[in-house]
């Protein structure tokens, strides 16, 4: 289970040298609906390690996914559903980093510096690896990231990784825009939906 250590809420996740089951992975389940309660999905998170990678995976419960597709652009994930993994040097968050991944895959990855100074030209090193699936009442979203790359991007640090989860629940689509219901690993205490904030942010432990 997660663990407090002050108001950073610390995930601690096992190193794996062997193919694993992600079924075997520990679950971060305890995904927050701050702001909409009457649109409640489960969401699950796992992670592990090895010598080389940070492995993910979403498990985004609910309806058949609204994705929204014009141009295939980048942007349009704004609209559509998605999970978001956004992660940052320090608690300053000049800079930080956000990735919103689609169930078709499409990423939109972006620089910021807090607060909301975006940078949507940037992209995420190539070597981010993803796959996505959709079920009738779910869809999955997993994938690695090269620890080499976090390193040199300052995001691991004495094994840790400040990042933050998140979800975003489309329940329609209406002229090209989403109508889009939030859920958070860590409530920001925010009123409005609002993830850019420093207190979003959790820590992933990893543990040799």
């Amino acid at each position: 289970m997660p663990l407090s250590n002050g108001k950073m809420k610390i995930l601690k996740i096992s190193q794996q040298n062997v193919p694993v089951h992600w079924e075997d992975i520990q679950e971060v389940s305890e995904f927050l609906y701050p702001w909409n309660r009457d649109h409640m999905m489960e969401t699950e998170f796992r992670s592990y390690f090895n010598h080389e990678f940070l492995f993910f995976r979403f498990k985004a419960f609910g309806p058949k996914p609204k994705i929204f597709i014009q141009n295939d652009h980048k942007l349009e994930v704004r609209h559509s559903k998605r999970v978001e993994i956004f992660f940052r040097e320090n608690r300053n968050m000049r800079p930080y980093y956000c990735l919103e991944i689609d169930p078709l895959g499409r990423v939109l990855d972006y620089k910021a510096n807090y607060y909301r100074d975006f940078d949507r030209e940037w992209k995420w090193p190539d070597d981010l690896e993803l796959q996505t699936k959709m079920e009738e009442n779910y869809y999955v979203v997993s994938g690695k990231f090269k620890l080499a790359t976090l390193r040199r991007m300052n995001l691991l640090k004495s094994n840790r990784i400040e990042l933050g989860l998140y979800r975003g629940h489309c329940i329609d689509i209406k002229n090209g825009t989403g109508d889009i219901r939030w859920s958070t690993w860590i409530d920001p205490q925010t009123n409005d939906p609002d993830f850019h904030v420093p207190d979003s942010f959790g820590c992933l432990l990893l543990e040799d």
